[in-house]
C-alpha cells in the first residue's frame, strides 16, 4: 500500500478525541465535473477494463451477469454482508440462498441482511432500461436491502428527514431534508453523466455513503450501485471478495472526515482484481492460475478431502474448517483460505472431485449427506 495511503489510515486510526469534527462539505461534490474530473486515472481505468472484459462482441446489457448470476448471488450477498459484520460463513450463505435454511445460532438480522442482498441483486439482473443512476434504482435498491431491518418500515427507499450520526467517526452528515434532496439529485445527475464505467462505479461508492441520504444501509446500497455500470457494459461484476472489513471501513472514514479517496481507491482496485479472478471467463483472460490457491494447494486438498471422506454436512464442515484452518495456514491467510475452501466445497461435483483424490463412492456418500 502506498505511503500516502498508510498516512491517511494512520490519521483515521487516531482516537476520536484527537480528530477534528467535520460536517458535510458541499464542495466535495460540487467541484466534481463529469468527464473532466476523475478519481481513477486513465491508465488505471484501462487496467480495470482489461481485467473486467468478458466478451469481444457487443451483446445486450447484463448478458455476462446472467451467466454468472448464481455465483454472484452468493459471493456478493456474503461479502457485502460480511463487511457489515455479518457472521454467516460462505457455506451457510450458500445453504440459505439455495435451500432457504438459516444457520443455527445466527441473529435474525443477519439472515434478513443476506436475503435482502439476494433480492437487490436480482433487481439489478433484470433486463430493464429503468436500471441506472436514477432515483427509482437507488431508492429501490435501498428498500430491498433495508427490508425488515429499519425501526420505521416506511424508511426503506425514502430519503431521511432527520439527523443521523456515524459510529466511530467525527463526521456529521447533512441534516436539512431539503439539502439532502438537492445533493441526492445532484449526485445522481453527475453519476449518470460520467462516461467511463469504472469512474461511475467508484464515484457512487464515494459519494452515496458520504451524503448518507438514507437513515441507514447507505454503504450496502453504494456497493450494489457500484455494479450498475459494470452490468450495463458486460464487465466482470464487483463482489468485494477478500476485502478486509477494517480496510473498507477505515477507507470510508477517510472519505467522510478528510474528503480523500486514495485509500478507498486502493480498496476498490483490490476488490475488483479479486472479483475478476473469481469468474472463469475473466480468469482465462488473465492467463495465469491464482497464486494463493497454488501456494495452499496441499492444505486445500487436505481439508476438502477430509470433509468429503468423513461425509460431513455443511454445518459440520464449517465447524471443522474453523478448527483446522488455523493449524494449516498463517493467521493473515486464514480468512481468505476459509473462503477458498468453502468455495471449492460449494462447487464440487461429479466431474471435478478427482482433483482432491476422492473416490467415486466417497463423493456419492458425501453428496447425499451434504444438504
Amino acid at each position: 500500500m502506498p505511503q500516502a495511503v498508510l498516512e491517511l489510515r494512520d490519521q483515521i486510526k487516531r482516537p476520536q478525541a484527537m480528530r477534528r469534527p467535520v460536517g458535510y462539505q458541499p464542495g466535495f461534490l460540487d467541484d466534481y465535473v463529469p468527464n473532466v474530473s476523475s478519481y481513477l486515472s486513465k491508465a488505471l481505468r484501462q487496467k480495470l477494463a482489461a481485467m473486467g472484459r468478458t466478451m469481444d462482441e457487443p451483446l445486450p446489457a447484463g448478458t455476462h451477469l446472467r451467466k454468472v448470476l448464481d455465483r454472484l448471488l452468493i459471493d456478493l450477498s456474503w461479502n457485502s454482508s460480511r463487511l457489515e459484520g455479518n457472521t454467516y460463513s460462505l457455506l451457510e450463505t450458500h445453504r440459505l440462498l439455495s435451500l432457504g435454511e438459516s444457520a443455527d445460532g445466527r441473529k435474525a438480522e443477519e439472515t434478513q441482511m443476506i436475503l435482502n442482498h439476494k433480492a437487490a441483486i436480482e433487481l439489478l439482473a433484470e433486463p430493464s432500461d429503468d436500471i441506472g443512476f436514477n432515483r427509482y434504482t437507488i431508492c429501490s435498491l435501498h428498500a430491498l436491502l433495508s427490508d425488515n431491518l429499519l425501526p420505521d418500515p416506511a424508511a426503506g427507499g425514502r430519503l431521511r428527514d432527520h439527523a443521523v450520526s456515524i459510529g466511530a467517526s467525527v463526521f456529521h452528515p447533512l441534516e436539512m431534508p431539503q439539502r439532502i434532496e438537492e445533493k441526492f439529485a445532484e449526485m445522481l445527475t453527475k453519476a449518470e453523466q460520467i462516461e467511463d464505467a469504472f469512474e461511475q462505479s467508484f464515484f457512487i461508492m464515494v459519494h452515496l455513503p458520504y451524503l448518507q441520504p438514507f437513515e441507514d444501509v447507505n454503504k450496502r446500497t453504494s456497493r450494489l450501485a457500484a455494479n450498475i455500470p459494470l452490468i450495463k457494459h458486460n464487465l466482470g461484476p464487483l463482489s468485494f471478495v477478500d476485502v478486509p472489513e477494517d480496510d473498507y471501513k477505515s477507507a470510508t472514514l477517510v472519505v467522510y472526515e478528510l474528503n480523500r479517496v486514495e485509500y478507498l481507491r486502493e480498496v476498490y482496485v483490490w476488490a475488483y482484481e479479486r472479483s475478476c479472478a473469481r469468474y472463469a471467463a475473466v480468469r482465462q483472460s488473465l492467463g495465469e492460475p491464482d497464486p494463493f490457491r497454488l501456494r495452499h494447494r496441499g492444505a486445500l486438498a487436505e481439508v476438502v478431502g477430509h470433509v468429503v471422506r468423513e461425509g460431513l454436512n455443511q454445518k459440520a464442515a464449517v465447524d471443522f474448517l474453523k478448527k483446522r484452518i488455523p493449524e494449516l495456514v498463517e493467521a493473515r491467510d486464514k480468512t481468505r483460505f476459509m473462503e477458498l475452501a468453502e468455495s471449492e466445497l460449494a462447487a464440487l461435483h461429479e466431474g471435478n472431485f478427482a482433483r482432491f483424490q476422492i473416490r467415486p463412492s466417497e463423493f456419492r456418500a458425501w453428496k447425499a449427506n451434504w444438504a
